[in-house]
Formats: C-alpha cells, sequence, structure tokens
C-alpha cells in the first residue's frame, strides 16, 4: 500500500488527485507509515458517521491523548445527553437572530479594506468574522480578543499530536504544552466570565445572541446541567469548530470562484443561487477533510477487516469527491442539487453549528461579491495551508480588486 504524507503542503492543498486514485484501488487502506487506518469512498464513511455501535467518537478509549472533553469526542448514552442539554441553547432561532450582527460585522471589516483596492481576505476578513461572532455570542470583551485568538491557535495544533500524522519530536511537545496552558488559562478564565455576566447588566450587540453562555448554565434535561468540565469543553468546540469550519468554508469558496470566473458571473447575476453554491464548497473543497473514529470491535468493509481498537480516518474529502455518489464528481458546479455532502458529518455527530457556518458564509460572500468589483489573486505564488493537518484551505489569500468601482458601489 502506499504512503501519505500528511505534513507536506504539496499534499494538503490538493489531496483529491490522491484520493481518487487510492479511492478507486483501496477504499478501505492501513496506511503503512502512520499505521492509520482510512476509509476513502462515500459509503464507507458515510456508515463508518452513522455505525455508532461499530465506530466509537470516545478516543481516549483507544488510547489517544490528549482528547478534548468536546460534545463531538462522546459516545451514547452521555453523547445523547449532552447533545439534547446543548441544543436548549443553541436553538435555530438563535442562530437566525444572528444575521443582522453578522451583516455589520461582515461590512465592517471588508470597509476596512475598500480604499486600499488590497486586502489579505483570509486575516482582515474570513479569520475574525466568524471569531468575532462567537466571541459577540459567549460574551467575550473586546480587550480579551488577543487572549482568545491564541487559545484557537493552540487549540487548532492539536491535530499535530495525533499519532502517525503528527512530526514528532519538537513540534509535537510545542503544540501539547500550548494547549495545556490554553486550556488552563479557559478554565481560570470562564467561571470568571459567567460570574461577571451574571451580576452585570450588558447590553448585547444588536442581532448578536450574547446570552448564549447563560443559555447552557440554565439548560437542562432531566436535572442534569451541564458541568464547568463540559461547558469549558463546549466553549473549545465553539471557539474551533465555530470558527475554522466559517473561515476554510469562505476562502475556498472565493479561492473556487475565481478558478471558475463562470460561476462566479452567474452569482453576481443570480445570489438568490447562493445557497446551493455554498452546498457545492462544502463538497468540492470541504473544510475539514477527515475526522476520527475508534473501532469498537472488528468491522469488515470492502474486503478489508479493520481490528477492534484501531484509529481510523473518515475521509469527508474523498467520501465528498466520489463519482459513484457524485456525477462529474471533480467539476464545480454551483447548481447541483440535491447535494447530500458529508461536509458537516452525518448521524447523531452532526454538526450542530451547521446553520451559523451556512449563514455567516452566505452574508459574507453575498457581501465579497457585491462590493469587490474585479475580485482577483494578487499574487500567483502557491498558497499556505492552514496550521492543522484535518483542515483544508489557505492561512493567507491576497486578492485586489477595483477601489474606485468598490467606493462608488
Amino acid at each position: 500500500m502506499p504512503s501519505l504524507d500528511f505534513l507536506s503542503d504539496d499534499m494538503r492543498r490538493d489531496p483529491f488527485t490522491t484520493y481518487d486514485r487510492l479511492r478507486a484501488a483501496c477504499p478501505v487502506m492501513l496506511e503503512p507509515q502512520s499505521g492509520l487506518w482510512m476509509i476513502f469512498d462515500y459509503a464507507g464513511v458515510k456508515q463508518a458517521l452513522s455505525d455508532t455501535d461499530a465506530f466509537g467518537s470516545d478516543l481516549a478509549n483507544i488510547g489517544v491523548h490528549p482528547t478534548p472533553p468536546w460534545l463531538v469526542f462522546n459516545d451514547p448514552p452521555r453523547h445523547t445527553k449532552l447533545r439534547n442539554i446543548i441544543s436548549q441553547a443553541f436553538t435555530p432561532r438563535m442562530v437566525a437572530g444572528l444575521e443582522s450582527r453578522i451583516g455589520a460585522l461582515s461590512k465592517e471589516l471588508l470597509g476596512r479594506s475598500i480604499k486600499r483596492g488590497e486586502m489579505d481576505l483570509a486575516a482582515d476578513f474570513s479569520v475574525p468574522l466568524p471569531m468575532r461572532v462567537i466571541a459577540d455570542m459567549i460574551g467575550i470583551p473586546d480587550g480579551d480578543w488577543p487572549r482568545y485568538v491564541g487559545w484557537s491557535n493552540a487549540t487548532l495544533k492539536l491535530s499535530y499530536t495525533i499519532r502517525g500524522i503528527s512530526p514528532g519530536g519538537d513540534l509535537t511537545a510545542q503544540a501539547v504544552s500550548e494547549y495545556s496552558e490554553a486550556i488552563a488559562e479557559m478554565r481560570a478564565y470562564l467561571p470568571r466570565l459567567i460570574d461577571e455576566r451574571r451580576s452585570t447588566v450588558r447590553p448585547a450587540p444588536q442581532g448578536s445572541a450574547g446570552d448564549l453562555l447563560d443559555r447552557l448554565v440554565a439548560a437542562d434535561v432531566d436535572g442534569e446541567r451541564l458541568s464547568t468540565e463540559e461547558l469549558l469543553g463546549f466553549f473549545q468546540l465553539l471557539i474551533v469548530g465555530g470558527q475554522e469550519t466559517t473561515t476554510n468554508l469562505i476562502n475556498n469558496a472565493v479561492l473556487c470562484l475565481l478558478e471558475n470566473p463562470n460561476a462566479m458571473a452567474l452569482l453576481r447575476r443570480s445570489p438568490e443561487r447562493l445557497a446551493t453554491a455554498i452546498e457545492e464548497v462544502l463538497r468540492y473543497r470541504s473544510p475539514f477533510q477527515f475526522v476520527f473514529r475508534g473501532t469498537k470491535r472488528n468491522v469488515e468493509m470492502h474486503g478489508q477487516t479493520i481490528p477492534a481498537g484501531k484509529l481510523v480516518l473518515l475521509m469527508l474529502g474523498s467520501a465528498n469527491r466520489d463519482p459513484k455518489q457524485f456525477a462529474d464528481a471533480d467539476r464545480f458546479d454551483i447548481t447541483r442539487d440535491p447535494n447530500p455532502h458529508l461536509a458537516f458529518g452525518h448521524g447523531i455527530h452532526f454538526c450542530l453549528g451547521a446553520g451559523l457556518s451556512r449563514l455567516e458564509a452566505r452574508v459574507a460572500l453575498a457581501d465579497i461579491l457585491r462590493h469587490l468589483p474585479r475580485l482577483r489573486l494578487a499574487s500567483h505564488e502557491m498558497w499556505q495551508p492552514r496550521p492543522a493537518l484535518h483542515v483544508h484551505g489557505p492561512l493567507r489569500l491576497p486578492v485586489r480588486f477595483d477601489a474606485e468601482a468598490a467606493l462608488s458601489a
């Protein structure tokens, strides 16, 4: 079996050719260099996401450390209760109420660069937009913004600690150390934040859901509420999942549209197509390329036996390019409908924040298309991947546009 270089920038920029080759040759494989099992095809990945009796999410049970105390790393029945509690606070109605706030932030961030006619779309827009939305939801004061960014960066680097895909040595040790420091800071910060919010009447920004923490503290199922450790886990999950998914979704959408100018022109003429375009970006350039599972028993799949107690990578980015599921799978088609991609997972672990990420992307991309005429890349250099092995998208995305036309629009 061929080995894969997870750390290669070339592989992380464009894994799709490799996916196509491996999916056709061995949709389930043991990668010899890392010792990891991997599932590449749509049917296999969907089965693994659905079959919680065979594929567990509690990676501590198979010796993966550190495993964050997040909802996504719990199995039923504990996962069921935690998700039910969190769902009482993180509701579709609450997410829908954020639209005006997201719109105001989007226009504010773009407005800072309009006169220049150029910007780093990642650093200036697609990173701070979802970060500020989440910070508003939690109620993090503006003065704590640098600390919040540091927590996010430290948690993202956790992927470098997974045995088999980590570089090992100093980089892995540094990632563990930075994560431990961030956890200690969060563990001290969160109770203070909750106490301050309870004791201070603070008007939330217009259109925000700034009482999310209060809702999480108050929510219960059968009299049980989230512990401080579980609140900390969801706090971390929001910081990483709630920010990184949307950041990469926006960046990847812009890359896709710049590579497909006919699609961009169609969206400028018909912005009502944005919803299906976003689904196609999620399929074609999935923000998260893989998720982890651990086998609870021996699993037979595609003529292979995955032994019990093994770490398995479910390759979402490959599944979403499977030609057995998607016609012309390697073609970017913003009119594709239906589009049953797995970018947000499937089954009981389907992403709670999917609605928020879609809303942020729709508002952001509508503003980009409306306010950045003649949008184009400012550099032909190959983009540098973001600092987490499981995510897909650029660290920086320098673009130029027609400033004069933007100012008069």
